[in-house]
C-alpha cells in the first residue's frame, strides 16, 4: 500500500509543478498584453494549483488501508477534493465574469499580442501533456481524483485555445484598417471588445465544469449505485450460476467510494444444502465478479430458497 501511495502522489507533484509553470507563463502573457481573456486563463490556473495541492493530500489519505475507525477505508475523502475544486472553480468563474463585464464597457487596446499568444500556447502544451498523463493514470489506478484533475486540466486547455483564437482574431484585425473601421462603424470601439466577450464565454465554460464536479461529488457522497455498465457485468456473473430452478438471487445493492466498489447480494439456495456447498458456490461467484473489477468489496448472504422469509428482503 505504501508503494501505491508513492506511485499516486508523484502525479500530484507533477500536477503542482505544471500549475506553477502555467501560472507564471499566463500571468506574464497577461502582463504583456493586458488581455482580460488571458487574465481569466491565469486565474483558472491558480485554481489548478490549489486543486493539485488538495489532490496530493487526498491521495495520501485515501491510500491508507481500512482501520478500526474506518472499516470501509478512506476513499470517500476523494469527494471532498472534487467538491472543493468545484466550489473554487465557480468562485473563479464569478471573478472572471465580473472583471470581463467591467472591461466590456471599457475596452482597452491590447499590446504585444503575438508574444502573448506564443507564451499561452507553451502553457497550453504543458497542460495538455500533464492532463493526458493524469487521465491515463486515473483510469489505470481507478482514482477519481487523478481522473478529475486530468479532465479539469483538459478543460483548461480548451479554455486557453478559445482565448488564443480570440486574441489572434484581434491581432489580425488590428493589421487591417478596413476591418477596424467596420468595427468602429458598428459602435464596437474596435475589435478589442472581443477580449471581454471571450472572457465571459470562458467563465461560462468554467461554471459548467464546476457544476459537473459538484454533481459527481454529491453522487459519491450519497452512495450512488455503480454505472449501468458495471451493474450489467455483475448481473452477468450472477446469472451464470444463479438463474436455475434451484438457485437464484435478489437484494443486489451497489455503490462506490473513490476507486473502491462495494456490492451486497442475497443468494438463495436449497435449504438442504450443507454450509460448505453454499460457501463453495459463493466463492466461485465472488471470484468471477472480482475478475471483472479487481477492486470491489463483496458482501454475500446465503438464504434457503424455500423459506418465505427469505423473499421479504
Amino acid at each position: 500500500m505504501a508503494s501505491d501511495t508513492i506511485s499516486l502522489t508523484r502525479f500530484g507533484w507533477l500536477s503542482i509543478a505544471a500549475a506553477i509553470a502555467t501560472i507564471a507563463l499566463k500571468s506574464y502573457a497577461y502582463w504583456l498584453t493586458g488581455s482580460v481573456g488571458l487574465l481569466s486563463d491565469a486565474l483558472e490556473s491558480i485554481i489548478n494549483l490549489v486543486a493539485a495541492i488538495i489532490m496530493l493530500v487526498v491521495l495520501s489519505i485515501s491510500a491508507r488501508p481500512p482501520d478500526d475507525g474506518h472499516a470501509y477505508g478512506h476513499e470517500k475523502i476523494e469527494y471532498f477534493s472534487s467538491g472543493a475544486e468545484g466550489i473554487m472553480i465557480l468562485l473563479a468563474a464569478f471573478s472572471i465574469g465580473y472583471t470581463a463585464w467591467e472591461r466590456l464597457w471599457n475596452p482597452q487596446v491590447l499590446q504585444q499580442l503575438d508574444l502573448g499568444i506564443a507564451i499561452s500556447i507553451a502553457a497550453s502544451l504543458i497542460n495538455l501533456i500533464v492532463a493526458k498523463i493524469l487521465i491515463r493514470a486515473g483510469k489505470k489506478h481507478q482514482s477519481i481524483t487523478l481522473e478529475s484533475d486530468g479532465k479539469h486540466l483538459m478543460t483548461d486547455v480548451w479554455t486557453t485555445v478559445g482565448v488564443i483564437v480570440g486574441i489572434a482574431l484581434i491581432s489580425c484585425a488590428n493589421y487591417f484598417e478596413v476591418s477596424k473601421n467596420y468595427a468602429l462603424h458598428l459602435g464596437l470601439q474596435g475589435w478589442e471588445i472581443l477580449d471581454p466577450i471571450i472572457a465571459i464565454l470562458v467563465a461560462l465554460n468554467i461554471v459548467w465544469a464546476g457544476l459537473q464536479l459538484i454533481q459527481r461529488t454529491v453522487a459519491g457522497l450519497m452512495d450512488a449505485a455503480l454505472s449501468p455498465e458495471d451493474q450489467e457485468l455483475i448481473l452477468t456473473a450472477l446469472d451464470r450460476f444463479c438463474r436455475t430452478h434451484e438457485i437464484t438471487f435478489h437484494a443486489l445493492r451497489t455503490r462506490y467510494a473513490g476507486a473502491r466498489r462495494f456490492m451486497s447480494v442475497h443468494i438463495l439456495v436449497p435449504g438442504d444444502w450443507s454450509v460448505k456447498q453454499g460457501h463453495d458456490l459463493v466463492e466461485i461467484i465472488e471470484q468471477q465478479i472480482m475478475a471483472q473489477f479487481g477492486n470491489i468489496d463483496i458482501d454475500t448472504h446465503i438464504e434457503p430458497i424455500e423459506d418465505s422469509v427469505s423473499w421479504d428482503h
